[in-house]
């Protein structure tokens, strides 16, 4: 996958903004526990940079995903986890089945004012009692007149504290639960919503992370997304976007994470000379980089294949995979290098050492991405989980 002029370009203004308006203020964002989602995602949509591969007739680009991947890329010069995170939720995780699947009139509603920064969305699957294995959801619609009256709970959902709207992974039917489900989209406003608990975690401090209750909530049926039953599917579909997305968002965060340290290693006096002319860490060093290059020419044949319409269910697994373990071993050991001072919460390497664990969590747990992998290569003898 090659970077264009356009693409270049999409990047430098995405850079400037992050320059501008975002980087200044993460300190105090990661202090707050939450950021202005939409203040931030309203500059970000004025630019363009919410849409970039969504239909031109709802304010997107229109553009192939190797775009999506640019802007992915770029959100890792940001000096946190959470923001990124945040703004990938909004572009490549609550809105591709939208786009994908739903009515005009779902994407005149929902998609639109998304694109254009007037709404934060949230993605609504993970629950207390399901997170890894997505089959296993409890919250269900039944059908009331012309209305899904949910009722359920959803937990571990990014954004949830300030959205507008959740894309919703719910049971509509009875039978085999591969084929019951539908993706929903709820008003956060809806009568019978509880926003229960802001979930305090050990990194992506800036990420306002829920516990939301439903009771009894109230939607029309034509908010449905594509078909009822189809649910499942279409997640399995977001969640191949999701994961090229999060294997691209590390590169760039991986690479500064190396940099500073090499930066922190050439002025650091010890023994007489400085930690660089150590040949350890030099070696350490360059293996690391050797590392998230290796990742990055992973991710760049995934996100070729994917635009040219093939399947890279494998391929992204293995990114998504790669990404969350460079997301530990990276920071770990560029945190050693630092010493004392890499133990310190004002650090951005032990910012990127606490927020970069959630990698091979969050999204599917490398244990997932292993499973799946086992079954694409013949070797599991029984389904393994999306």
């Amino acid at each position: 996958m090659q970077f264009t002029h356009e693409h270049l370009e999409i990047q430098k203004t995405l850079k400037r903004y992050i320059d501008e308006h975002i980087n200044p203020h993460v300190d105090e964002w990661e202090a707050a526990e939450i950021f202005p989602a939409h203040e931030v995602f309203k500059g970000l949509g004025k630019l363009g940079l919410l849409g970039l591969t969504k239909p031109e007739e709802y304010g997107g680009a229109g553009l192939d995903y190797s775009y999506a991947m640019a802007m992915a890329e770029t959100l890792g010069h940001i000096e946190c986890g959470g923001v990124p995170m945040a703004i990938g939720v909004q572009t490549d995780m609550c809105t591709p089945a939208l786009a994908r699947f739903g009515s005009d009139e779902l994407k005149r509603e929902f998609l639109a004012p998304a694109i254009a920064g007037d709404t934060v969305g949230c993605i609504g699957v993970s629950e207390p009692g399901a997170g890894s294995d997505v089959a296993a959801i409890k919250s269900h619609a039944r059908k009331d007149g012309d209305d899904y009256v949910i009722t359920g709970q959803k937990m571990w959902i990014t954004n949830s504290l300030q959205a507008d709207w959740m894309c919703m992974l719910v049971n509509t039917g009875d039978g085999p639960m591969h084929k019951n489900k539908s993706l929903v989209m709820v008003p956060m406003d809806s009568k019978g919503i509880e926003k229960a608990k802001k979930i305090r975690k050990i990194g992506m401090n800036s990420s306002d992370t829920g516990l939301i209750y439903f009771d009894e909530v109230r939607v029309p049926q034509r908010y449905r997304i594509g078909a009822e039953g189809q649910g499942f599917v279409y997640q399995m579909q977001q969640f191949q976007e999701e994961r090229l997305w999060c294997a691209a968002s590390t590169l760039q965060s991986l690479s500064n994470c190396i940099a500073w340290t090499i930066e922190w290693a050439q002025e650091r006096k010890m023994f007489g000379s400085t930690l660089a002319d150590q040949q350890w860490v030099q070696f350490k060093l360059a293996e690391l980089k050797t590392e998230v290059e290796s990742l990055r020419a992973l991710t760049y044949r995934a996100g070729e294949l994917y635009v040219q319409g093939e399947d890279v269910l494998e391929l992204a697994s293995m990114a998504k995979l790669k990404a969350g373990r460079l997301n530990r071993l990276v920071p770990d050991t560029c945190l050693q290098f630092w010493g004392g001072m890499g133990y310190t919460l004002e650090n951005k390497v032990s910012r990127m050492y606490r927020d970069g664990r959630l990698a091979s969590i969050g999204g599917g747990a490398d244990e997932v991405m292993l499973g799946i992998l086992s079954k694409t290569m013949g070797i599991s003898k029984r389904p393994a989980a999306q």
